[in-house]
């Protein structure tokens, strides 16, 4: 009798052994899968309230910008570009806009273009800052003061580049929330493909982030892609085809660190016989552009962007520049990052394709600057 209670016990035991690897990676991936939703929903709300500076210099009157845009074909640096222009209006100022081109020496003749004018100020409009090196010396010596969106991987001020202050979203954030929404859309069992750009060393930490983040929860990365931005029209056709040839259905969703990726994908995707909404499913960690918009609006190859709200970085680098002209320090503010999907996509400016909280940011600057 002894005997057989503990043959029982024994058995009973084993089966609660074999059967507890299975029941905590079940607790697990119930944990990370509410981890991810809760990141989704705190940045999917609508955007309302000003938390940005409320004190700062009067409009320093009669300047003259430059925004040197590395490549207007960028739905994010376009954006970008036009907020400038926006504010530059409302603070009274001249704007002249360069095209870098999207090529190193594209925006090398640019950066001398800008010098030639000798400007007030200069915005350095999506590229790498450390790209232009010499010409960020020049400025210097120079004392044009210089402010940059996405310029490098750190916000604020990069005294060691001579920019006054680097505008942006928290990156990680950005990368964080795209990377949530394909685990917790892929039912904690994503199959990602990761495009990015090792020419900007902001891309790689934002894909190096949702590799790690899409790891860190148990979903899997087939394959990181390094593909330049500025060749995507050229490469993303061909690269689409070749895997899905390669992955099959095991690519449930792509991440990019950029909407412009997937401005190209969509013929080769519907060639392949995919529709709209099919896996793979695409995200893009940035910017939030009108294709994007259109897209998602639409349920056209990409559900999800996880946008900046580009026109008021535009006010924002205005408002940087002048407290920079005026001798002061930078303002501190980090803007506010939005995931769009269909569900949201018609709030927070979805009729103007674009993410522009309806924060009151305009009236905000309008009166620190005293207009």
């Amino acid at each position: 009798m002894q005997r057989r209670t503990f043959l029982r016990s024994s058995v009973a035991l084993m089966a609660v052994a074999i059967a507890a690897p299975a029941l905590f990676a079940g607790e697990a991936r119930a944990d990370a899968m509410a981890d991810a939703m809760a990141v989704v929903q705190k940045y999917a709300q609508k955007v309302t309230a000003w938390d940005g500076p409320t004190t700062g210099p009067k409009a320093q009157e009669g300047k003259t910008i430059v925004v040197l845009a590395g490549d207007l074909k960028n739905g994010g640096i376009l954006g970008v570009t036009t907020g400038v222009e926006e504010a530059a209006k409302a603070i009274g100022w001249e704007v002249k806009v360069i095209d870098g081109a999207g090529s190193i020496g594209g925006r090398t003749a640019a950066f001398g273009q800008a010098m030639a004018l000798k400007p007030s100020g200069i915005v350095i409009n999506g590229f790498d800052a450390v790209e232009q090196a010499p010409a960020l010396e020049q400025a210097k010596a120079a004392g044009i003061p210089l402010v940059s969106w996405h310029a490098g991987p750190v916000i604020g001020p990069d005294e060691k580049n001579g920019v006054f202050a680097n505008v942006s979203t928290d990156a990680m954030q950005v990368s964080t929330a795209a990377a949530d929404w394909a685990y917790a859309d892929a039912k904690g069992k994503p199959g990602v493909i990761i495009f990015t750009d090792s020419t900007y060393a902001i891309a790689i930490a934002k894909a190096d982030k949702m590799k790690a983040e899409i790891e860190r929860l148990g979903g899997k990365v087939l394959e990181y892609v390094d593909t330049p931005i500025a060749e995507t029209s050229q490469r993303m056709p061909q690269l689409t085809t070749s895997l899905l040839q390669k992955y099959g259905d095991a690519w449930t969703h792509s991440l990019a660190i950029n909407d412009l990726y997937f401005d190209f994908m969509g013929p080769s995707l519907a060639a392949a016989g995919k529709a709209g909404t099919d896996a793979p499913i695409n995200v893009a960690a940035g910017d939030g552009s009108e294709s994007a918009y259109q897209r998602i609006r639409a349920g056209q190859f990409q559900k999800v962007t996880v946008a900046e709200p580009l026109n008021l970085q535009g006010w924002q680098l205005v408002d940087e520049l002048n407290r920079a002209i005026a001798g002061e320090k930078w303002s501190g503010y980090l803007s506010p990052l939005h995931v769009v999907t269909a569900d949201n996509v018609e709030f927070d400016g979805g009729p103007k394709n674009a993410f522009d909280p309806d924060n009151g940011y305009r009236d905000q600057y309008k009166k620190i600057w005293g207009k």
